[in-house]
């Protein structure tokens, strides 16, 4: 299975100290630093994704729970997945598109799953558009989740569930679903980056 690039900067030191401690006689802690290498490894792990090429969907930006669904002052419905410690944490575009901007903003390190970590916490957050639909979703920092990483700049081509970055080490997405897009799914459903289909754009017959 594929891996992160981010990983390396930790999985290489991991492995280097495990061999030396094991050329040094120390095989019991260089287990544990293998151990480690492994648990970085499968953090990082970045599973391929078959992306629905239907026209028209907004698709899971991130892996995870969804644990909340609220309607926002704009009109947007707010969707907030829950990523645990054992979730893929790579991020993906919900929709194909332009990234029309990426705006970080500090914050605090409330767990996850609580409403307050939308507004309150560290995030990065990112709209797509492409003319016809237009998407908001945010990076969210989490309790253990103090590093939010973004591949992406304003003006990057996008297509729908393209990887965008990621979040290390438990984390929460929350994606804003514009008016006259029909959401397809419930609160405590699990979704999977890139693969799941969050709503469906409806048109208007001209």
């Amino acid at each position: 299975m594929k891996i992160a690039a981010d990983a390396f900067v930790f999985l290489i030191p991991l492995l280097a100290m495990a061999g030396l401690l094991w050329l040094l006689g120390f095989a019991a802690v260089g287990w544990v630093c293998l151990a480690m290498a492994f648990l970085v490894g499968f953090f990082f792990r970045d599973p391929h994704r078959k992306i629905p090429d239907e026209k028209d969907l907004v698709l899971a930006p991130a892996d995870g729970k969804i644990v909340d669904l609220a309607k926002q002052a704009d009109g947007t419905t707010r969707v907030s997945i829950f990523l645990s410690l054992w979730d893929v944490h790579i991020n993906r575009s919900p929709i194909g598109g332009t990234i029309q901007d990426v705006s970080y903003h500090p914050g605090k390190f409330r767990m996850a799953f609580d409403r307050r970590a939308s507004v309150e916490n560290e995030r990065n957050v990112l709209t797509v558009g492409n003319g016809s639909l237009t998407v908001r979703f945010s990076q969210i920092a989490g309790i253990l989740a103090r590093r939010i990483v973004c591949w992406k700049k304003p003006g990057d081509a996008v297509e729908s569930g393209e990887r965008i970055g990621l979040i290390r080490f438990g984390s929460r997405v929350d994606v804003f679903v514009p008016d006259g897009v029909v959401l397809e799914l419930s609160r405590g459903d699990r979704v999977r980056g890139g693969s799941t289909v969050i709503g469906r754009m409806v048109r208007s017959e001209e």
